[in-house]
């Protein structure tokens, strides 16, 4: 099943091929009203979703992207991984950083989640000077999950999965990251692609709490890296045990996986951080610039036949302001 919320605030059952939508605040007001009340909703929801395959979908119309706003616009919380192995110890060679333990626990950190942007819209930053950044990764959304959930049913309260870019200004990176209080500065809005879709659409490339697919990320339309989910070193499902060992999670709360990161270079980077970290290694000095004004980052994940699974977030960076809608 795949949902999106369009940004005059209407909620939407969207089809498997992206190409067709039909209304369903007749069925929830909103896609956290659904996730609220998921086992009353989803029903309803499904039926609504089969009838694309059964022609019989009334009120249907087409489905654009730019009219879409994030499939949760605002949510209770927004938690983000660094799952990745690869990347961290890349970006410790790069900048001498202390070695973190990935034998432990994920490291996880708290965003905001009051204002997430649609695939198309623009990422406003202040400044060129900032350092802006992509990172491309996958996110899942979880119902009501207990406080103390064990790893063993963690997985059982992810209801969908949305693809991110968890935009990041490096110049205040790792200013913040020295007071051990987290980013504020460094973490403008994060971007989501236009439909959140449940697990059984991703069918055998969701297991052991990863996306066993490629991410494709491509700045002003050149390639930059097709890193696999597979490499996540922290499963969805530890992540959940991790965020709710001293709190329960509100239906709603969106966990993040961490830039997509591959031990294979050839798979490139999701993420220009890293790739000018691979060039320090490499040559002592990074080459590659960040973002800057009017520069367009695309981000999408296909199935082995093509379809895209998400849509895309195909957006522009630009200086300036920005209030909430």
């Amino acid at each position: 099943m795949k949902l999106a919320t369009l940004k005059d605030g209407r909620f939407l059952v969207v089809s498997r091929d992206l190409q067709l939508a039909v209304p369903a605040n007749d069925i929830a007001e909103s896609l956290l009203d659904a996730l609220q009340r998921w086992p009353t909703v989803e029903p309803s929801l499904l039926a609504r979703y089969r009838s694309f395959d059964e022609g019989t979908a009334l009120g249907s119309f087409a489905f654009e992207p730019h009219n879409a706003n994030a499939p949760l616009p605002r949510a209770p919380q927004w938690l983000d991984g660094s799952t990745f192995e690869n990347h961290g110890r890349l970006m410790e060679r790069a900048f001498n950083l202390p070695a973190a333990d990935y034998s432990l626990n994920p490291m996880m950190y708290q965003g905001n989640s009051d204002d997430f942007i649609g695939p198309t819209d623009d990422v406003v930053v202040p400044a060129d000077s900032d350092g802006a950044d992509c990172e491309g990764e996958i996110g899942i959304v979880v119902d009501d999950v207990p406080m103390g959930c064990p790893r063993a049913s963690a997985l059982s309260h992810v209801r969908l999965l949305v693809l991110i870019n968890d935009v990041s200004l490096r110049a205040h990176a790792a200013r913040e990251m020295k007071t051990g209080f987290g980013w504020i500065q460094a973490k403008p809005c994060t971007s989501f692609g236009p439909v959140a879709v449940t697990p059984d659409e991703l069918a055998s490339a969701w297991h052991d709490g990863r996306v066993h697919l490629p991410l494709r990320c491509e700045r002003n339309g050149e390639w930059m890296g097709q890193p696999n989910g597979r490499e996540m070193t922290f499963g969805f499902d530890q992540l959940i045990a991790y965020a709710a060992y001293s709190r329960p999670l509100a239906a709603g709360t969106v966990i993040g996986s961490g830039t997509f990161s591959n031990a294979d270079r050839a798979a490139g980077s999701v993420c220009i951080a890293e790739r000018r970290a691979i060039e320090m290694i490499d040559s002592g000095e990074p080459r590659t610039p960040c973002l800057r004004d009017g520069e367009r980052i695309r981000l999408e994940s296909t199935d082995a036949t093509g379809q895209s699974i998400f849509g895309a977030i195909d957006q522009r960076y630009v200086i300036g302001s920005r209030s909430r809608d």
